[in-house]
Formats: C-alpha cells, sequence, structure tokens
C-alpha cells in the first residue's frame, strides 16, 4: 500500500472514530499532498510525500516555537499533537551512527575535499535520508567532515 493510500484510509478511519483534532491533521496533511500534485501535475511517489509530511513538521515545530514564545501553551499543544500524528507517517528514524556513515559514504562517492562540495554531498544524501533523519543536523555533520 502507499503511503498516500494509508493516508486517506487514517483520514476515513478518522471521520468514522468522529475523531475531530486527528481528522483535521490528516486532512491538512492531504491537502499540501494534493497541492504539490497540482503544482507538479503528477501524482507524487512514497519519496516525495515524505518530504511533505516532513516540510509539514518543520512548520509545525516552528509555530510551536511561537506560540511557547507568545505563552500561548493551548496553540503549542495543538502544534504539538499534529506533529505526533505526522511524524506516524514517517520511517523509523536513523541512529547516529548510520548517519554518519551515509555521510562518509557520500562524501567518498562525490569525491569531496571542501565545502565547495557540500551541495554535490547534500545531493546524494537527501534522496537516501529524507525523512528518516533531520536534514539540518546531517547538513551540520557534512560541513563539519568537510571542514567548514
Amino acid at each position: 500500500m502507499s503511503l498516500k493510500a494509508r493516508i486517506n484510509d487514517d483520514m476515513k478511519a478518522a471521520l468514522r472514530a468522529r475523531d475531530a483534532a486527528r481528522l483535521s491533521a490528516v486532512r491538512l496533511l492531504l491537502a499540501a499532498i494534493q497541492q504539490r500534485e497540482v503544482d507538479e501535475r503528477r501524482e507524487l511517489a512514497d519519496a516525495e510525500v515524505l518530504a511533505v509530511v516532513d516540510k509539514l513538521i518543520k512548520q509545525r515545530k516552528e509555530s510551536v516555537a511561537q506560540f511557547e514564545k507568545a505563552a500561548r501553551a493551548d496553540l503549542a499543544e495543538a502544534e504539538k499533537f499534529e506533529i505526533g500524528i505526522l511524524q506516524g507517517y514517517l520511517p523509523g528514524q536513523l541512529g547516529e551512527a548510520e548517519i554518519a556513515a551515509a555521510v562518509e559514504g557520500a562524501i567518498a562517492e562525490a569525491g569531496a575535499s571542501g565545502i565547495k562540495d557540500m551541495g554535490k554531498v547534500m545531493a546524494l544524501l537527501k534522496p537516501k535520508l529524507a525523512g528518516r533523519a533531520d536534514m539540518a543536523r546531517v547538513s551540520a555533520l557534512v560541513k563539519s567532515k568537510l571542514g567548514g
């Protein structure tokens, strides 16, 4: 079953269970996926759906920080709930050792020698690690390995 089909099934289940908060979060995700499909005029593959999920999680984390800064705990909790639901669609997260090994492999594959080659390395890593690792952490690790 594709990831998009699983998300659709989850929406139907939330609808039947009358779980308004879960239904809202899943509908938001489906709307973002459908918007990207319309923009690109094609159906998204699972890896691209994961990228959409990852983007929505990042947006929610930024919102939580803003709401906590503004002392709006109620809104921050709602965003945290949505993050939890969205993270359920991500595959298992990689450990530090696995990420480090992937970074080392990509640096060797790209023949990277300095910080100027960071784009090449990240281009190799993004499809492999999207949704399975925090890309900001991966980027920082690549930068440190390349001497940046």
